[in-house]
């Protein structure tokens, strides 16, 4: 109970603003549960009002039930109204809360849990949270009416009353069985959801891929394992389920024909009149829907728990690593950057050894090296998506470490080789970057990528909606919207990775043109393969296994580094067998 009750008051944080309208169902359910001991007298009334002919009296009895039912009515609308408002709310505040959480997760966290281990908790458990309240109100109000039920059944007959408790506290030791081996499953069957979202959301996400290899057998063999483990576990929660509702449903039914019995025997005693015996049946049925209510609630309250302990783990617990970022600020950043004996290892994988450089700010820097050298880690770390084992990261003479979120990722702006493209108009996708963007500064940025040209070609230019991951566009296309998107946000610092390493020549030419416009004014890092797109470069780091072996312009690394000759020269013979 205390556990429930804990969550319940994390629950609460985000019923913002609602907190009159659950105020207000609870009366509304106050109100049922009243109605609910009163009608089954009014049952009795009619019955016996029928039974001795007694036509006026039967009359005004059916119309108090009609107003009364027609008054239950309208409360149980304006419940529903209410409950959805409530709900409504509360589940955009707790899937806002959780989505700000998870983006605030460390990259490593990220890469080491499926996307489906996340849009399980985002989806499906923010829901189970929302709607507690209602739950709560719905199955308390049943409650209520059912002890009222109770005591009224103990003012006209004791030993009816003592029959129907035991009957009760049976069926209450039988759910509480059923609960405990429900919520064993139903946790393990959690964790299973989570594998099986996050395969489906990769082979969707990869359906392209798996198509051009052929793997489309293999993947739909791997899903059919994960589906049917996962429908393992749901066999045995109803199979659970279906064992205990059996027994209960039996025992309702013994309880039943005991109770006709133990009518019968009074009556024929005169221990009771007919009337009486009718309410106490019409009772009956009313005190069996009290297991239903607290079957239902504790199973709410366990799926519950299990919800919000799952959220409670990402919004306030340590169980997934977040980012975290110190509290100096720098209104603006000029660009010039350090690193300053800086390692780095992914696991036992050492990346970056010791590494030290610097940079100016509003200079054009080039990182060439191998596969593996830790061209893309240095990127990562400026960026603060990974944090260094050890050694100083300075932008502007003051440690990353110690400056707030907006310094860093709002001064810096990543164009990485497969930039994510969202499902959205080009003007949309623009605007996630500035949200009062206007159309000027659009088609300049736009321009300045050498990308408007091609825009105009479409037929619905800007509103286009490009697809997700931005299918309807080429490589160098996508490229040159990546670098409208860094030219909107007018950041100091523009890191470009592996930016054309898998375009043709032409499309390359395009970047280069787009990447040379930004020169001068801004401090641009780049990592290429092509050596040919770096050569303008105001200084070129080597790197060699995670340290760096020389740098230098262009000529001077041809002159002094055998390695970076050997690297210009084979892309030079490559590039004349193509021609």
């Amino acid at each position: 109970m205390k556990k429930f009750v804990k969550n319940l008051k994390f629950a609460w944080r985000y019923v913002k603003g609602q907190k009159l309208k659950v105020i207000f169902i609870i009366l509304i359910g106050i109100i049922m549960a009243v109605l609910g001991i009163i009608l089954p007298i009014l049952s009795a009334e009619l019955i016996v009002s029928l039974t001795s002919n007694k036509l006026w009296q039967l009359l005004s009895i059916a119309i108090i039930i009609f107003l009364v039912e027609i008054f239950r009515n309208i409360i149980r609308c304006l419940n529903d109204y209410f409950f959805n408002i409530i709900y409504r709310e509360t589940f955009n505040n707790i899937q806002v809360s959780l989505g700000k959480e998870v983006l605030k997760l460390q990259n490593k966290t990220l890469d080491s849990n499926s996307s489906g281990f996340f849009i399980q908790r985002l989806m499906s458990d923010t829901s189970s949270l929302s709607s507690i309240f209602n739950v709560i109100n719905v199955n308390m109000s049943d409650i209520i009416c059912n002890i009222g039920v109770l005591i009224a059944v103990f003012v006209i007959d004791f030993w009816i009353f003592f029959y129907m408790l035991l009957v009760i506290i049976l069926l209450f030791v039988l759910t509480k069985f059923q609960y405990k081996a429900y919520y064993s499953n139903d946790k393990k069957f959690r964790k299973e959801e989570d594998t099986v979202s996050g395969f489906t959301g990769e082979v969707v996400r990869g359906a392209r891929d798996i198509k051009m290899l052929n793997a489309e057998n293999s993947f739909i063999n791997v899903m059919d394992q994960k589906i049917k483990k996962l429908n393992q576990t749901r066999y045995k929660m109803n199979a659970v389920n279906r064992t205990y509702n059996l027994i209960n449903e039996s025992v309702i039914d013994l309880s039943s024909l005991l109770l006709i019995i133990f009518l019968i025997i009074f009556l024929k005693n005169d221990m009771i009149t007919i009337p009486i015996a009718i309410v106490i049946y019409n009772y009956s049925m009313k005190n069996v829907n009290i297991i239903y209510s607290i079957n239902n609630l504790l199973q709410c309250i366990q799926d519950f728990n299990l919800s919000t302990e799952r959220l409670i783990d990402i919004i306030d617990n340590n169980v997934f690593e977040k980012e975290k970022f110190g509290k100096i600020h720098l209104d603006k950043v000029e660009g010039n950057f350090e690193f300053k004996n800086v390692d780095f290892s992914y696991g036992n994988n050492k990346v970056l050894d010791n590494l030290s450089f610097k940079i100016k700010a509003n200079s054009t820097t080039a990182f060439v090296g191998k596969s593996g050298s830790g061209k893309s880690t240095i990127f990562s770390l400026i960026d603060k998506m990974y944090e260094a084992d050890s050694g100083e990261i300075l932008i502007d003479g003051v440690n990353i470490n110690d400056l707030d979120r907006e310094s860093i990722r709002g001064n810096i702006t990543v164009i990485n080789q497969n930039p994510y493209i969202f499902n959205l108009s080009i003007k949309d996708n623009l605007k996630l970057v500035k949200d009062d963007l206007t159309d000027e500064e659009m088609i300049d940025a736009c321009k300045m990528a050498c990308l408007d040209d091609f825009i105009n070609t479409l037929s619905d230019k800007y509103d286009t909606i490009i697809g997700e991951g931005g299918v309807t566009l080429s490589g160098g296309q996508k490229q040159r919207l990546a670098i409208a998107r860094a030219l909107i946000q007018k950041t100091e610092i523009i890191l470009v990775d592996e930016a054309t390493s898998a375009l043709d020549n032409e499309t390359q030419k395009e970047i280069q043109k787009a990447i040379s416009n930004m020169q001068g004014e801004y401090t641009i890092l780049i990592i290429a393969h092509r050596l040919s797109t770096i050569i303008d470069s105001d200084r070129i780091l080597f790197l060699n296994d995670g340290h760096i072996e020389c740098e230098g312009t262009h000529l001077e690394l041809l002159e002094k580094s055998l390695n970076y000759k050997h690297l210009y020269e084979t892309e030079l013979r490559k590039n004349t067998d193509n021609i």
